[in-house]
């Protein structure tokens, strides 16, 4: 038997700047950095993940495959109510919590991000807005 792996018409990513991510904390010889030592081991985390590299081998195998990759801006992909589209710091109740301060929608938070990011990919692809809402 053949194992034949059919592939995802479509995928949709955060369009993360991993370079901008991962800028150094040290600031200059006037305005010194703050929390150096911490954000340096989450910039060495972020490198060590590959996410570029995952994000460059996704894009090659949509590609070989006739599938489409779309990545959509990061904005806000974690502070906007999936349900009324309220965007606020405040529905982020928690790094695994989402409730939304408008409506009461409540979810995992990491869900609501993909709700959120599939939702603006297939706004991008239907109809070529912008994936952030005004």
């Amino acid at each position: 038997m053949e194992l034949v792996i059919k592939p995802t018409a479509m995928i949709v990513i955060e369009d993360l700047k991993v370079g901008n991510m991962s800028k150094s904390a040290k600031g200059d010889t006037e305005n010194h950095g703050k929390n150096v030592k911490a954000k340096s081991g989450l910039n060495k985390s972020i490198l060590d993940q590959g996410w570029y590299e995952f994000r460059r081998q996704l894009e090659y195998k949509q590609n070989w495959k006739g599938g489409l990759l779309i990545a959509v801006p990061a904005h806000y992909t974690s502070q906007t109510c999936p349900s009324c589209q309220h965007v606020a710091k405040e529905n982020r109740t928690s790094q695994a919590r989402f409730e939304c301060v408008q409506c009461s929608y409540t979810n995992n938070a990491d869900v609501v991000g993909a709700i959120n990011v599939l939702e603006r990919g297939h706004r991008l692809l239907a109809c070529g807005e912008s994936a952030v809402a005004a």
